[in-house]
């Protein structure tokens, strides 16, 4: 089996006997099995052997069920973790990005990963309020996908649909119209074919998604305690993730909200730092819980 990177350049050009699979979906586990089967590579690639088994600490999206919640503890524990954590993703994000979320002040993070959104006002170390929205970075990919094939009757794939994201994706008018040749299958004569799209093109595609991110902003700032609104209006919206990088999408929403924006420093990496520090404080933390 093969995982991560190496997996990855794999998807859409697997033969018959070889399958290449996505684990994860929607910020939660949609193959069990497979689930489990990452997580001790994983652990064994971080860890080697461990003399004992290791506590581990997993990021979930803000709004899971009980049910999801207990399939990722399972899966880490088959795993071979000796006991699992479970932190919110807003959470975490706000540690790694070096916020201080323990004093009685609002912070408001907006957490895009691959699968969720994950919007929430922290104050005094935990999520006033809170949403998850099944609309990210992936999402963004599939409607790059539904409007080539619509607009230029051309089938590319979720790679593909990646790269060009990732090169003149934008979701803000650019000063300059970029452009960006891709190769995908033609509809009507089924053969290789390839074409020219522009920055704008992709804007008017992610414009649909976009706004979902910035309509689920507008309802956790709606149901915001008063005190809370005005330290987020003077601090700020702190934008973390990979998918907050991509062009305009923190111009959008400042826009639209009227408040000021920022991209955590390291964005991509925010959560799994906040993770591995909430990880690092646990024995701290029990400490002053026993006295």
């Amino acid at each position: 089996m093969l995982f991560g990177h190496e997996a990855r350049r794999m998807l859409g050009r697997t033969p018959g006997n070889i399958v290449a699979t996505r684990p994860l979906r929607d910020g939660v586990i949609s193959d069990y099995t497979v689930t489990e089967k990452m997580l001790k590579y994983f652990i064994g690639k971080v860890g080697g052997k461990f003399l004992f088994s290791p506590r581990i600490m997993i990021c979930i999206p803000s709004i899971v069920t009980e049910v999801e919640k207990k399939a990722v503890i399972d899966a880490a524990s088959n795993a071979g973790a000796r006991r699992v954590y479970l932190i919110e993703e807003p959470i975490a994000a706000a540690i790694g990005a070096g916020i201080d979320i323990s004093k009685p002040c609002g912070n408001m993070i907006v957490d895009i990963g691959g699968g969720t959104t994950d919007i929430a006002v922290i104050s005094l170390g935990g999520a006033v309020v809170s949403t998850s929205i099944k609309v990210a970075g992936d999402k963004f990919d599939e409607y790059i996908v539904k409007y080539v094939k619509k607009k230029h009757n051309v089938i590319i794939g979720e790679r593909t649909a990646e790269e060009l994201k990732l090169g003149i994706g934008c979701v803000y008018p650019k000063f300059q119209d970029m452009e960006m040749d891709v190769r995908g299958r033609d509809l009507s004569t089924g053969l290789p074919k390839t074409i020219t799209l522009f920055s704008s093109e992709i804007m008017e595609a992610l414009e649909e998604p976009a706004m979902m991110m910035v309509d689920a902003v507008h309802s956790v700032l709606e149901r915001t305690p008063p005190e809370l609104a005005a330290d987020i209006s003077d601090k700020g919206i702190y934008m973390t993730g990979g998918g907050c990088l991509i062009d305009g999408l923190d111009k959008l929403l400042q826009e639209k909200t009227g408040i000021n924006v920022m991209i955590a420093e390291d964005a991509i990496s925010c959560v799994a730092i906040g993770t591995g520090k909430a990880l690092d404080s646990l024995d701290t933390m029990d400490r002053s819980n026993r006295k």
